[in-house]
């Protein structure tokens, strides 16, 4: 009996570690963890930084984080907090968080292909159209209702232009970018002007073959941050932090390619400005070309819609860091006195 015991000891310890040994520590699951790493294209150390994240939080399928858009980015915050706790702002480092950052960029872009639309039927109501007639100039209008038979659009208008043509009969070429998704053009014809609930409106053709012009390239974050814009005068690209305040302005969306700004009154496409705001408490600027312009009347307010100058990787990586939400926790918003403030601080 007792001979019994002792050969039972030893293989009940082993049944016992394989029990409550950590998930994910088996030499399979690490070097599956380190191959994905490596096709992700991060080095050995890298990996190694990401696998120890990935055990203390104690994430179920470590190698989930090479796919999670979730889980890597709570490898990518845990990464953050510690760069900031140890004023870590080697080059290498910001390397490291940039790539990660990309990849995360990859994979949730990946994630919403497939997700287009093939119909006008599909148009979501307050959609910002472009209308185009023949080669003639740029008009522009919203949808207000996509009917089964018909779209019913705002009559096409350009600010520019005192007269309007005859829309009745017109056939048109309508583009438009669904947010989140990527740009489409369709061809379509007038089959009425009307009066809709007091505004003036045309109703147009379906289309039941959109074409995808454009898929989104970078992920956008909602924001309300308020920021000073400038007019640049010079072609080039311009980071340098302005002491004076510029003109007052709302980022309304923000992306490592650019934004959207809300300000007072009107502008032109075609601008080459600067926005400065802050971020994480420490300002930053960036400059770019504005694209295109959304004019709202009764408000007497347009949303610029900038495409960024290359940026800086550091910057670059506090953008990402708001677009994915790795930032302090109390960070919500900066006054635009607090903004001035830390200008000069830097200045000093």
């Amino acid at each position: 009996m007792v001979y019994i015991l002792m050969a039972l000891v030893p293989a009940l310890a082993i049944v016992v570690f394989i029990l409550h040994r950590p998930a994910g520590s088996s030499p399979n699951s690490r070097m599956l963890f380190y191959a994905k790493g490596k096709a992700a294209g991060f080095s050995r150390k890298e990996i190694g930084v990401l696998r120890r994240i990935a055990v203390r939080d104690e994430m179920g399928d470590q190698t989930a984080v090479f796919g999670d858009p979730e889980l890597l980015g709570r490898c990518i915050r845990t990464l953050v907090q510690t760069m900031r706790a140890v004023g870590d702002r080697d080059p290498a480092g910001q390397d490291f968080l940039a790539r990660l950052y990309e990849y995360r960029k990859k994979i949730e872009l990946g994630a919403g292909q497939g997700q287009g639309i093939t119909s006008s039927r599909q148009m979501s109501e307050g959609q910002n159209l472009r209308v185009v007639i023949g080669n003639s100039a740029m008009y522009y209008a919203k949808v207000i209702r996509s009917g089964w038979d018909y779209l019913l659009i705002t009559r096409p208008a350009n600010p520019k232009l005192t007269t309007a043509p005859s829309w009745l009969g017109q056939k048109l070429a309508i583009y438009f970018w669904r947010e989140e998704d990527a740009g489409y053009v369709f061809d379509c014809e007038v089959l009425d002007e009307v009066y809709f609930k007091g505004i003036a409106a045309i109703q147009v053709s379906h289309s039941l073959s959109l074409f995808r012009t454009q898929k989104r390239k970078s992920i956008r974050a909602k924001t309300h941050k308020p920021a000073y814009l400038y007019i640049l005068k010079g072609g080039g690209a311009s980071t340098k932090l302005e002491a004076a305040p510029g003109l007052k302005s709302i980022v309304e969306d923000l992306s490592d390619t650019g934004c959207a700004v809300t300000i007072g009154g009107k502008a032109n496409p075609g601008m080459r400005v600067k926005l400065q705001f802050s971020l994480n408490r420490a300002p930053l600027s960036m400059s770019g070309v504005v694209r295109s312009v959304d004019f709202t009347e009764g408000t007497n307010r347009s949303l610029l819609h900038i495409e960024a100058d290359p940026i800086e990787q550091e910057t670059k990586n506090a953008i990402f860091g708001e677009v994915f939400g790795v930032r302090s926790q109390d960070e919500d918003f900066i006054s635009f006195h607090l903004a001035e403030q830390e200008l000069r601080k830097k200045r000093d």
